[in-house]
């Protein structure tokens, strides 16, 4: 579950694109397709190159964790808006949410684990073919409470948008079905969203009385082997919380998206070693997609609590050297800690793309 199991890509891991940025990507290729066509013909004016050329770089050069348009989009979000709206998490559809407690022990051993996620990437390859366009959403969250104990708390939702789906209580039953057999399903009713009270460098007050940082992860080593909760949650003397978002993509679409990252790849990737590296990442998916798996698009949000600033921020800190002892990236998210806290609770589930930068 919180393994990147070869054959699955992760576009959205780094910075998955909202749909107007992926509007704004198809026009700017549309765009320089025409100039290249009309330039054939009629030479136009220099500056059109430039004005293409200008809008390419916002889009896809990236300083940190996010390109340059993203940066102003998130500078521009956080001028505007001081709270999560109540759209970010209230889209038309079908949403059920369930507690999980998988056996004890099974996340510290690998085989039991490897059996876990196999069992949950079924699943998966279920959701996505039961829809002709992506939208379906697998929300998985882990919370751990440190106090005399450690308390962990597992919870899977999933959101089926208005008219993916005729009948959505089919895909959401059969569901059910498959993640009974991870251990103990029961179904949960979210408690609401903790409002923000207070807003910091790089923290959130709640009206709770909590304190909290969240952080994208956008990048994690292959060889974790699917082990980030033991090595983000257990052991830790803080609160924390983990949560990864899955949206499966159809059969077709999956091939359609493999296809065209092997074609870009090829024709503009000039380092050799790069791509290399690419066409083995390809060799894999068409592998997996062959045995019948699917492409996930997928986030993954961590997050510390505390009940001062001082006590948050310090959290922060220690997972940040966590995450960098395990090679593993984290963003905390500059400018959006009054939404993003929103995604390590269920009601991540039916959260539109693009809400988080």
């Amino acid at each position: 579950m919180y393994s990147l199991t070869p054959g699955y890509r992760v576009p959205a891991l780094q910075r998955g694109l909202s749909p107007l940025e992926t509007l704004l990507t198809k026009v700017n290729a549309a765009a320089g397709g025409a100039i290249l066509a009309s330039a054939m013909l009629t030479p136009p004016p220099v500056w059109t190159f430039g004005a293409v050329g200008a809008a390419a770089a916002l889009l896809n050069l990236a300083p940190g964790p996010r390109s340059i348009g993203r940066w102003a989009a998130v500078g521009y979000r956080h001028l505007r808006e001081h709270t999560a709206p109540a759209t970010m998490t209230t889209q038309a559809g079908a949403t059920t949410t369930w507690a999980l407690y998988p056996e004890h022990g099974t996340m510290q051993n690998p085989e039991r684990r490897a059996a876990f996620h196999d069992a949950f990437s079924r699943a998966l390859t279920f959701t996505a073919g039961q829809a002709r366009t992506a939208g379906i959403q697998i929300h998985v969250t882990h919370h751990t409470t440190v106090s005399d104990h450690t308390e962990h708390t597992q919870t899977i939702s999933v959101h089926v948008p208005k008219a993916l789906a005729s009948q959505p209580a089919r895909i959401l039953d059969t569901l059910a079905g498959e993640f009974a057999a991870l251990g103990a399903l029961t179904p949960l009713t979210p408690d609401p969203i903790p409002t923000v009270t207070e807003r910091g460098p790089g923290w959130a007050a709640l009206d709770d009385g909590r304190y909290t940082a969240t952080a994208r992860i956008t990048a994690w080593p292959e060889e974790t082997d699917g082990d980030l909760m033991p090595r983000l949650l257990l052991g830790q003397d803080s609160d924390r919380s983990l949560a990864v978002l899955y949206r499966p993509l159809p059969a077709d679409q999956s091939r359609r998206s493999a296809k065209w990252q092997a074609a870009a790849s090829e024709a503009f990737t000039t380092d050799k070693v790069k791509a290399a590296t690419h066409e083995i990442a390809s060799n894999t998916t068409r592998g997996a997609l062959v045995q019948g798996a699917t492409l996930v698009d997928l986030d993954a949000y961590l997050t510390v609590w505390g009940d001062s600033p001082e006590t948050v921020t310090d959290a922060r800190w220690q997972a940040t050297l966590t995450a960098d002892r395990h090679r593993i990236h984290l963003d905390w998210l500059p400018g959006q800690q009054h939404r993003a806290h929103v995604m390590t609770t269920p009601h991540g589930a039916s959260t539109q793309k693009g809400a988080i930068l």
